[in-house]
């Protein structure tokens, strides 16, 4: 694959994660092998051919995860393409395997220029590579796009999570959030801490507004980006869950990596879990442990940790592979038992208005003859 680009000698790196469900095994729980060799082979091609300078391929539940460093910026078309193609190749790996929703998440029959709308999730983000780059990776599943808004309000805006916001004088100056409005496509930026109260306002209804990409204030550089995609409002109706990822850089002029790690000592309750139809908490695990059962759940998060070294990823490192999360888990499980009492009842099943690409429209249209208005006074 030739890459035509004016940028191809920038000192810029760019650094892609691209996930996508492509094939469960068993059902929605884990990724086979089979697909991860696949999706290697397809990457270390791109890397003797020039296109990549590196790559890591790993998994979160059901979703297979390309992490990718590049020189090409962002949205570049090539790379997406690659991405694309790894997806195609796998789903037909996963077919034959007869995996559960085979090519799922591919929303379009062909490629057209970029995997955003396409049905794929998609984090990027380009930089200037530092004398030392601690970068995070997280990924999610059963779990909605809005899973990150109270994580990365914690990481760069509480100093309850980040001291450095208090202490570190390159931290002091905050952190510019920008947000997207999912629905209406609009997007604005809140400045923290003076828009701190402004941007909860949104940011705390994550089915709706999500936070897309943070920068430093002290210097304008990229600190957090996630993927925002929400599959039901690209295909019309529910087709499985997000599964978000999100790229975290980390040390001097952003929070520590324990800064970071932090937020998810809780369990924070997020949209997801079963069908996407509910509120369960999200538990952190390790990679090893990234393969939800209990009604495909709950929900979990892991994360990856690479030091970037000229644009080569040295590691990963298993950030919650760790016993001081063994807490947070025990946390996830009890709140998860609470929920699940609740079976179809709010508030474990999300409220109506948030099931309308579920199979919620359906049963309405079958019983609408059977509402019969009531006369009198309301109440």
């Amino acid at each position: 694959m030739a890459i035509e680009t004016n940028k191809q000698e920038s000192k810029k790196l760019t650094l892609s994660v691209i996930k996508a469900d492509i094939g469960g095994w068993v059902g929605h729980s884990a990724i086979h092998p089979a697909l991860i060799e696949d999706a290697r082979e397809k990457l270390a091609a791109a890397k003797t051919s020039g296109v990549l300078l590196d790559y890591h391929v790993s998994a979160c539940g059901d979703d297979l995860q390309l992490i990718m460093t590049h020189r090409y910026g962002v949205d570049h078309p090539d790379i997406h393409r690659l991405a694309w193609e790894t997806f195609v190749a796998g789903t037909q790996v996963a077919k034959d395997l007869h995996l559960y929703g085979a090519g799922q998440d591919l929303l379009a029959d062909a490629f057209s220029g970029n995997v955003r709308g396409q049905g794929p999730g998609v984090a990027e983000m380009e930089f200037v590579e530092r004398k030392s780059e601690p970068v995070l990776i997280f990924m999610a599943d059963k779990a909605s796009a809005g899973a990150w808004n109270l994580p990365l309000y914690k990481m760069f805006a509480d100093p309850f999570t980040t001291s450095g916001l208090v202490i570190a004088p390159t931290l002091h100056q905050g952190f510019r959030f920008e947000v997207l409005d999912v629905y209406e496509h609009k997007k604005i930026t809140f400045d923290c801490p003076e828009d701190l109260y402004d941007m909860l306002m949104f940011i705390g209804s994550p089915g709706k507004f999500t936070v897309k990409h943070v920068f430093s204030r002290a210097d304008g550089t990229i600190a957090a980006a996630s993927s925002t995609e929400r599959l039901s409002l690209i295909a019309g109706k529910y087709v499985g869950k997000d599964d978000p990822v999100m790229i975290v850089r980390a040390q001097q002029n952003f929070p520590a990596v324990g800064e970071v790690l932090e937020p998810f000592r809780y369990p924070w309750i997020i949209e997801g879990w079963m069908r996407g139809s509910h509120y369960g908490p999200l538990m952190p695990v390790s990679v090893k442990q990234a393969t939800p059962t209990r009604f495909d759940g709950p929900p979990r998060v892991a994360c990856i940790g690479f030091q970037l070294a000229d644009g080569r990823l040295i590691g990963p490192r298993d950030m919650f592979d760790d016993p001081s999360y063994d807490e947070a888990r025990r946390d996830a499980n009890r709140i998860a038992d609470v929920l699940r009492l609740h079976g179809p009842f709010e508030p474990h099943r999300l409220p109506l208005d948030e099931m309308e690409y579920t199979t919620m429209p359906q049963i309405m249209k079958k019983l609408v003859g059977r509402w019969v208005k009531v006369e009198g006074k309301k109440g």
